[in-house]
């Protein structure tokens, strides 16, 4: 096996926990390389939802997954997500991506596409990956895992607010439904699912703020560089 002289952080835990959040902050302090997983697996769900793509037709799934090229453009203080050359990153937010990204993740297809991208991504690079199966299935030999969780109504209140804050209309019902939703399949899908790596390290912010979680994530990793 080929020694790897690069340094992966890998951040797991269920939806609207403020992963990305944490993970951005953490690559921008540490001069890493930021990858949104959740992103790659909402870009595939756009793909599949504008060209009327069948979930259960094998085939058809295969062929689009060989037509989807996802990029990830730094650009000013902020990392753009790129489908086939198009800047999708507001778009992959909207209410109707996050209805079907848990159903698209659960094809094996897909999980093997993704996770294939997401390690060659990961080959030479410092980075900082945050997902579902980071630590688990995409990097088991990451040198720093976190797995992230909250109470389930501070995660429904945060998302609330970023929905609402960019114009969505959206009930609170309907959150709290969709989040409930999502950790289901994501705990419970046949191909990688949701689960805490054996030698991760608890991070639950239901009640910390932003910069208390990354000086926690920071001390962390301060930690583990030391007998890196």
């Amino acid at each position: 096996m080929t020694t790897r002289h690069n340094f992966i952080i890998a951040i797991d835990g269920f939806s609207s926990c403020g992963k990305s959040t944490v993970a951005k902050a953490l690559a921008k302090k540490l001069k890493f390389v930021f990858i949104d997983s959740g992103a790659m697996y909402r870009a595939v769900t756009l793909y599949f939802i504008r060209e009327g793509i069948d979930m259960e037709d094998e085939a058809a799934v295969s062929q689009a997954l060989e037509d989807i090229h996802i990029d990830f453009i730094p650009n000013l203080d902020k990392t753009e997500i790129h489908l086939n050359d198009e800047d999708i990153s507001e778009e992959i937010r909207q209410m109707y991506i996050s209805d079907k990204v848990s159903e698209v993740s659960t094809i094996r297809a897909v999980r093997q596409a993704m996770v294939a991208q997401q390690q060659k991504l990961g080959r030479k690079r410092n980075i900082v990956m945050d997902g579902r199966d980071i630590g688990t299935t995409v990097f088991p030999d990451a040198d720093m895992k976190i797995f992230m969780t909250a109470d389930p109504q501070v995660r429904a209140n945060r998302r609330y607010l970023e929905l609402t804050n960019k114009g969505e209309q959206v009930t609170m019902d309907e959150i709290v439904k969709n989040l409930a939703h999502r950790d289901h399949i994501d705990s419970t899908r046949e191909e990688s699912p949701l689960r805490k790596a054996e030698d991760a390290l608890v991070l639950d912010n239901s009640y910390m703020t932003q910069d208390d979680q990354l000086t926690f994530v920071i001390e962390e990793y301060k930690k583990r560089r030391a007998s890196h």
